[in-house]
């Protein structure tokens, strides 16, 4: 059974770990070293930072920033999520999306969007299976191991915010 509960410092080293992997796997992030647990919740909103505990282990996680500290822009995050490679295809990634979603929502979230790189195909279909669009591609938006990469830009806009 996979639950979902807060993200808090006791999952620091499961959460960093599967990001690693992310980061390993070439189509999550430009990122490309793992953070301080410290850097990595710094940078992240708490209330919209969640695990999925299956056994007693972190199988992935979902985590948001805002986009701007302008006002106007205090209902519009940035999120990632993450799903630990031996628990891919478990539905944990739709698992951690709803909740995650619900919570934006009930926190006045007004836009939750993200930036995937168009040959992640399974981020695509969970973000377009939990009410993402895609707005478009960012062409060479970024280098990335010293080549040009596109990026898919996509939203969700939040129903329960007028």
């Amino acid at each position: 059974m996979v639950t979902i509960e807060p993200m808090a410092d006791r999952h620091a080293g499961d959460v960093l770990r599967i990001y690693g992997q992310g980061i390993a796997g070439g189509t999550a992030t430009f990122e490309t070293e793992v953070p301080s647990w410290e850097d990595f919740r710094g940078k992240r909103i708490p209330e919209l930072g969640f695990v999925a505990m299956g056994d007693e282990a972190v199988l992935g996680w979902v985590a948001a920033s805002p986009t701007s500290t302008r006002p106007a822009y205090r209902g519009v995050v940035e999120h990632s999520v993450y799903v630990d490679t031996a628990a891919h295809g478990r539905g944990v990634g739709r698992l951690l999306m709803n909740h995650f979603l619900a919570q934006a929502d009930a926190l006045g979230y007004w836009t939750v969007q993200s930036s995937l790189f168009p040959e992640n195909e399974a981020s695509r279909a969970l973000h377009l299976a939990t009410g993402f669009r895609e707005v478009g591609r960012r062409e060479r938006i970024a280098r990335h191991g010293g080549t040009w990469r596109d990026t898919i830009l996509v939203e969700r806009r939040s129903p329960a915010v007028d």
